[in-house]
C-alpha cells in the first residue's frame, strides 16, 4: 500500500509561482507512474501532468504546457509539481496520483493510489 500526501499549496497572486510536492510512504514509487490532476468547484476531476518512473517521460495538458513541470526524486520518494505563471483559472484541488501499471496516462481511472489533496488558489 502507498500513501501519497500533497503540499505547496496556498494562495498566490496571478503571474505567480508555487511548488507542489508528493511524499510518498509505505513502499517506493521508483517504478510507478506519477501523475497530477487537479478539480475545480463543481468541476470533473482533469488530468495535469504525468511523469514515467525513471524521470525520462513526461505529459502535460495543453492548460499547463510551458508553465507547469513535473519531476521527481525516487530517493527521497517525492514527486513535484513546479508551477509558474499562475492564472486564475489554475484555481483547484491538486491531487497527486501512482499509477502501477505501464506507461504514462491522462485517464484518472488508471491511477491506484491518490493523495488528499492539496489547494491552489489563484487571486486576479
Amino acid at each position: 500500500q502507498v500513501q501519497l500526501v500533497e503540499s505547496g499549496g496556498g494562495l498566490v497572486q496571478a503571474g505567480g509561482s508555487l511548488r507542489l510536492s508528493c511524499a510518498a510512504s509505505g513502499r517506493t514509487i521508483s517504478n510507478y507512474n506519477m501523475g497530477w490532476f487537479r478539480q475545480a468547484p463543481g468541476k470533473e476531476r482533469v488530468f495535469v501532468a504525468a511523469i514515467n518512473w525513471s524521470g525520462g517521460s513526461t505529459s502535460y495538458a495543453d492548460s499547463v504546457k510551458g508553465r507547469f513541470t513535473i519531476s521527481r526524486d525516487n530517493v527521497k520518494n517525492t514527486v513535484y509539481l513546479q508551477m509558474n505563471s499562475l492564472k486564475p483559472e489554475d484555481t483547484a484541488v491538486y491531487y497527486c496520483a501512482a499509477k502501477v501499471t505501464y506507461g504514462l496516462s491522462s485517464y484518472y481511472n488508471q491511477y491506484t493510489y491518490w493523495g488528499q489533496g492539496t489547494q491552489v488558489t489563484v487571486s486576479s
